[in-house]
């Protein structure tokens, strides 16, 4: 049988990148899948490829009311939600004197409130139908320590490790399972953007920031999405039921906790 078999999954930010391999693992692994993103376009293109068991939801999570009507479409499509995976986020860097109030606003606002309040909106939805559901929060090594040019972000994801911690605790006496990913360095089209932040601020030539990175993993390389699905489908499945507001490193050696 397979694992997640008649489960239905909420992920934001899953029309590409580790959003979509999770939608891709869970769909194999028998579940039915909400692509949530702002991208209707690149999530409806998704969604075809991966076939019936997957729906195209417009979401943006610094929006309430998108946020809800996420949920509700989910649920009008499948029923009622089972997972939720809080995957929606963005990089930003800059040295401390240049950090702008608008920059950790907006870096907050989806890494963080984001994650909190489609984790509030879909435990709520879960509560109030005796779902004995399982939340995935999607942090970061980032979040583990700082870096001199990435505080911001760095704090966002520290911040997502600790409300992963309180939810687990608090969400447990209703039955929901709350956990994390910290996944390391992970290729994917991002990591243009975030190549070229460093070749701004270290001043290094294009791509050389990521080849260092991937050469510093003790594994031997940078990681990939399909890296991560294995850990996202048992958080997911029961074996993971006795697991409680914990967060995984799945890093290739980058951080020993």
């Amino acid at each position: 049988m397979k694992r997640l078999e008649g489960k239905t999954a909420l992920i934001t930010g899953a029309a590409r990148g580790i959003g979509r391999a999770f939608a891709e693992a869970y769909v194999r692994e028998g579940a039915r899948v909400a692509i949530g993103d702002i991208d209707m376009d690149r999530a409806c293109a998704t969604v075809a490829e991966i076939g019936d068991a997957a729906i195209a939801v417009e979401m943006d999570v610094t929006r309430q009311q998108s946020i809800d009507a996420a949920v509700a479409s989910t649920v009008r499509a499948f029923g009622q939600i089972d997972i939720l995976i809080n995957n929606a986020a963005i990089f930003s860097a800059a040295p401390i004197v240049e950090i702008e109030r608008a920059d950790y606003a907006r870096v907050f606002d989806i890494n963080v409130s984001g994650t909190l309040f489609t984790m509030q909106a879909v435990a709520r939805h879960m509560i109030e139908n005796g779902i004995k559901g399982r939340i995935i929060n999607m942090a970061s090594q980032a979040g583990r320590r700082g870096e001199p040019l990435v505080a911001v972000y760095c704090a966002s994801k520290a911040a997502v490790i600790s409300l992963t911690q309180s939810a687990g605790l608090n969400l447990i006496g209703h039955g929901i399972n709350v956990n994390a990913i910290a996944p390391g360095v992970v290729d994917g089209e991002h990591w243009d953007g975030v190549d070229a932040f460093f070749a701004k601020y270290e001043g290094k030539a294009p791509g050389q920031k990521k080849r260092e990175v991937g050469e510093a993993v003790p594994y031997g390389r940078m990681g990939r999405a399909e890296d991560l699905t294995g850990m996202a489908v048992f958080l997911a499945s029961d074996e993971a039921e006795y697991i409680v507001a914990q967060c995984y490193n799945v890093d290739g050696g980058q951080w020993m906790s």
